[in-house]
């Protein structure tokens, strides 16, 4: 067999095997980062639907009572009645201003569980915070 050479003989056994002992734990680094930045932008995203629906909400209430009772219902119902990506939150409505030409600011917290995903560098836990403000109607009575 003179001018062909084995495969063998190439000097490559292995190659494949130590390139993919190489790479397969930076392509599972890069996945779990990809779920990190993924689950932190789904959290932001419902963080502020929630907060300016239960902006919404409250803006239209009767009384500073009932808006608080309304902002802080509805910026949990809008938010965290259909994922789990929060592992805890809080609502906090300001009503402060709440006259006609005021305004109503609910703020919401949302603590994003990144436990599971055990990636050095990357925290157990982080808080996302928004507030959202919505104007109270000037031609409106308030109780």
């Amino acid at each position: 067999m003179t001018g062909t050479r084995r495969w063998t003989e190439t000097g490559e056994d292995g190659s494949f095997v130590v390139e993919l002992v190489v790479l397969t734990p930076v392509l599972f680094a890069l996945a779990l980062c990809g779920l990190v930045f993924g689950r932190v932008t789904e959290a932001q995203q419902m963080v502020t639907e929630s907060a300016r629906a239960g902006a919404q909400a409250a803006a239209v209430m009767a009384s500073p009572a009932q808006a608080q009772f309304a902002g802080a219902a509805n910026a949990v119902i809008s938010g965290y009645g259909r994922s789990r990506t929060c592992a805890s939150a809080a609502v906090v409505t300001n009503v402060a201003a709440f006259r006609p030409g005021g305004w109503v600011t609910v703020t919401v917290t949302c603590t994003v569980d990144l436990s599971d995903l055990s990636l050095p560098g990357i925290p157990g836990s982080t808080k996302i915070t928004e507030s959202s403000t919505a104007p109270v109607d000037p031609y409106r009575s308030v109780q």
